[in-house]
């Protein structure tokens, strides 16, 4: 009976629930929440689901992303390889390069003025940056904290990894995440204070045919003047780039097919998990990741903000040829912020398509965001 009940007790002993914390219940929570958000609401599912498991797995079972020297056997967690990927900026650059060959860049080089809109939305980044600094972050962190402005779940994992806050990592990328699948959310509030019933009703004129070759030459361009400019943001433009070219040139259509596709969803889930088990209850649950909550939550409200004020701007000298909403898509949540441009002035006025205009500023953002966080490692030397 004895060996009965002492093998009873180790079992009992084994379960997570004699071990996990209070905070460890409190993420399990979240975890949840996210997963119906994902689930019963659609807020990107995509990201959402694979994050939210992340953050269950860990929190039940923390040794799951423990370093091999952590490890009673020497081997490490599963995910603990998932998020080196993370670390050694791997799977951020790959997912830049599915992104590139899952969108047409054909609206931006339409209309190279989107560029200036994706330029204004990067505002909130260094407004960010700045706060970020007189809250106690130390320069190299304010800078990975304050990319959440970009609403850009890979930049933001690549720049804190460039910038040795792997510590950060989990916080920011959450956050960053978070804020993309938030952004229908986020952003109408913003751009309807921000612009009259008016303004949002605006209709622009279709956009000029872009020719194949024009396609073909635009990433080949942009890659050698920003590289040669920043070359630090290499594996980043350089990838979405060179996802762009393979959809554009016609020739290798199966690598356009794999990274679209099957290559861009394995790493999703590998890129997902790994970011969600970063949130173990003790390394989320303190005062700093507050503070990085709220400032990309600042940050991405200035971005949208800035973007539609430019917006009005350009509306005022083109004297109304440009709807001020397509500024809001300026930060780099490719194709959602798009589109809620395009919900948003349909409310306006429901005949007004605005969605391929609102895609050259979410284009720029989305490079603009890479060459922001080129700029910080310029800075710091890295």
């Amino acid at each position: 009976m004895s060996y009965v009940a002492e093998t009873l007790g180790n079992l009992l002993h084994q379960t997570a629930f004699l071990n996990l914390t209070v905070g460890n219940y409190i993420m399990i929570a979240v975890a949840c929440v996210f997963l119906y958000l994902g689930i019963r609401k659609g807020f990107e599912p995509l990201l959402l689901i694979p994050i939210a498991f992340g953050m269950l797995l860990v929190n039940i079972y923390p040794d799951i992303i423990a370093s091999p020297e952590e490890t009673s056997n020497g081997v490490g967690g599963l995910l603990y390889y998932f998020f080196q990927l993370d670390e050694w900026s791997i799977l951020p650059s790959l997912i830049f390069m599915g992104v590139g060959a899952m969108t047409d860049f054909g609206p931006l080089i339409a209309n190279p003025i989107s560029f200036l809109m994706g330029a204004a939305a990067q505002f909130g980044i260094f407004t960010a940056y700045l706060l970020a600094i007189l809250l106690g972050f130390n320069d190299k962190a304010a800078a990975a904290v304050s990319i959440i402005g970009g609403a850009d779940g890979p930049t933001s994992i690549f720049l804190a990894g460039k910038l040795g806050q792997s510590g950060l990592m989990g916080p920011i990328a959450v956050a960053a995440y978070s804020y993309m699948a938030l952004v229908p959310i986020i952003q109408p509030p913003i751009m309807k204070l921000l612009t009259t019933k008016k303004e949002r009703a605006i209709k622009m004129d279709q956009l000029r045919p872009v020719s194949k070759l024009e396609k073909i030459l635009f990433p080949i361009i942009v890659t050698i003047i920003v590289c040669l400019i920043l070359p630090t943001t290499a594996p980043l433009v350089g990838m979405l780039m060179l996802g762009n070219l393979f959809r554009e040139c016609g020739v290798v259509k199966q690598l356009e097919t794999t990274a679209s596709n099957a290559l861009m969803y394995i790493v999703v889930i590998l890129l997902g998990t790994s970011v969600g088990a970063s949130t173990s209850a003790e390394a989320f649950l303190n005062g700093k990741t507050i503070k990085i909550v709220i400032l990309g939550l600042v940050a991405f409200i200035f971005g949208t903000a800035a973007g539609v004020l430019l917006g009005k701007l350009l509306c005022l000298i083109t004297k109304g040829k440009i709807n001020p909403l397509i500024g809001s898509a300026g930060v780099s949540a490719v194709p959602m912020a798009a589109r809620v441009s395009q919900k948003v002035g349909a409310e306006a006025d429901p005949t007004n398509f605005l969605l391929m205009h609102a895609m050259g500023p979410n284009v720029a953002g989305v490079i603009g965001t890479a060459v922001a966080a080129g700029t910080f490692m310029a800075i710091f030397g890295i």
